[in-house]
């Protein structure tokens, strides 16, 4: 077999994984229209350089008939043994980067991921599904911080963990107990100022299809990064993500 037809085989088997792979993290993990947010745009391209280029590339280096099937048999494994490592090690990282919740607090959707969350944190959630790191797509909760006496240990507790209320599972509770009060600090389309004329376009299209409701923005916070959230008043849900500033 000559060197470029091996390549061709190996380029053919990276492909349909990181296409399987792929719809795994679009479909699943990163699902619409959390997609882009999440930051799934830039992984998926990592996990793209390493499944689909590097191990064809290498294939194609190594491979050829003068040399004896013992030696090449010992570089192709070698080729897949590290290439295997290789995506392991960034299925771990979309694996710890996956947004598990969307929570609604005060005036925003914050993005959790689950690398954010520590096993102690999750086990003390009031409900099953607050104690667990999703692996169908984040679930959408809501938080809010307590009153009277015990704000005093909320507040302690954030000082001393560095964490808000969002990474805080202990204060989760079903979104469509706190999304009605978020909603109350929402923002019409028109505040979005920063938006672009294609964004703005896309806005307009949005609007349109849904003539019945008047479209509603919330921000949307993944670490440093803001985002903007369209909500629907009606279901209260997001519809659409956009990587524009809605502060």
């Amino acid at each position: 077999m000559n060197r470029w037809k091996a390549a061709s085989i190996h380029l053919l088997i990276s492909v349909v994984l990181a296409a399987l792979t792929g719809a795994l993290l679009y479909f699943v993990w990163f699902p619409s229209p959390y997609f882009a947010a999440a930051g799934a745009s830039g992984l998926i391209l990592l996990l793209m350089g390493v499944d689909v280029c590097i191990g064809p590339l290498l294939t194609l280096l190594v491979v050829n008939r003068n040399k004896a099937r013992r030696l090449l048999r010992l570089d192709l494994t070698i080729i897949g043994v590290l290439q295997a490592i290789a995506f392991g090690y960034g299925l771990h990282v979309i694996i710890g980067a996956r947004p598990v919740f969307i929570v609604a607090e005060v005036d925003r959707l914050v993005m959790v991921s689950a690398e954010q969350l520590t096993d102690a944190d999750l086990a003390k959630g009031s409900r099953p599904e607050f104690r667990q790191r999703s692996l169908t797509g984040p679930v959408l909760v809501g938080a809010l911080p307590p009153k009277g006496v015990a704000s005093g240990d909320f507040a302690m507790q954030v000082m001393r963990t560095g964490k808000d209320i969002d990474q805080l599972p202990q204060y989760y509770l079903p979104y469509d107990q706190a999304i009605d009060a978020v909603m109350k600090r929402a923002k019409p389309l028109s505040s979005l100022n920063k938006a672009t004329d294609s964004q703005r376009a896309y806005l307009d299209r949005l609007q349109a299809a849904t003539p019945s409701q008047t479209l509603e923005v919330l921000p949307v916070q993944r670490g440093d990064h803001s985002y903007a959230a369209i909500m629907s008043p009606v279901s209260k849900r997001p519809i659409a993500v956009l990587p524009i500033d809605a502060w």
